[in-house]
């Protein structure tokens, strides 16, 4: 199947699939350590879902290979209503799923501006630079600034916004507040909850559940490459002993 027909048939789904994610016994290797565990969940269109666990739990193998970057998995993902368990990498983005990997991305010889402007609209109409500049006016005020210069914050802003200049419109985020000052880190819970509040779908992994908590709809805790609790964002305070016995605190 072609990239441009593999897009068209992803802009009818969107149309018609309530569900933006659905994975069904997912299991992933790395060599012949097994990491998941025939994973079963959904993310719904609009939605936002975190999912929490200490290091090492199979967080970040999750949405790798919901992006088609980690060889070895079977089971089920469908985006859109579109199967990508085969999918390579670039055919997952063009459904209009974008990815924001903890290291971000950077590219430190360019500037602000230069990194903006590199990525291609795969998925849509992207962002107009205006409104990213509305959404991180941070960036605004850094265009000619290498983006070795730029603070961990402003790189956090620059790598989210390099994602919305795609035209995606299912972000996949990648302990995005890890390290940043708490300042930073409710400027970007703002503006998550922006995105949220424009229809964007989004799924998180976090280990800082307090970070989450505002902002997210559900949290799923995942141990051991396994669902071990789910909670509604609105009772999470609730279930907070159970959420911290998972995560060690």
């Amino acid at each position: 199947m072609s990239v441009e027909s593999l897009s068209r048939d992803s802009d009818r789904s969107s149309a018609s699939f309530k569900k933006a994610i659905v994975v069904k016994d997912l299991h992933a290797y790395y060599g012949e350590s097994h990491i998941l565990h025939g994973l079963n969940f959904s993310v719904s269109k609009g939605e936002v879902l975190t999912l929490l666990g200490r290091n090492g739990g199979g967080r970040t193998t999750i949405i790798r290979s919901i992006m088609g970057l980690v060889e070895q998995r079977h089971g089920s993902i469908e985006v859109l209503g579109r199967e990508t368990i085969s999918a390579a990498p670039f055919k997952i983005a063009r459904l209009g799923v974008g990815y924001c990997p903890e290291e971000r991305g950077i590219f430190a010889s360019l500037s602000c501006l230069e990194n903006l402007e590199l990525p291609p609209a795969v998925a849509g109409k992207g962002m107009a630079l205006e409104e990213i500049y509305a959404l991180f006016p941070n960036l605004a005020k850094r265009l000619h600034t290498p983006g070795t210069r730029l603070s961990g914050g402003e790189q956090q802003m620059l790598a989210i916004a390099r994602i919305l200049r795609t035209g995606a419109r299912i972000l996949i985020l990648d302990e995005i507040s890890e390290g940043l000052a708490p300042a930073i880190v409710d400027g970007l819970a703002a503006t998550i909850t922006k995105l949220r509040d424009l229809g964007y779908t989004i799924l998180m992994v976090e280990q800082n559940w307090e970070f989450a908590a505002p902002i997210a709809d559900r949290f799923l805790v995942i141990e051991r490459g396994r669902i071990v609790m789910e909670v509604a964002g609105a009772d999470l305070e609730r279930h907070i002993a159970s959420v911290n016995h998972y995560l060690g605190v």
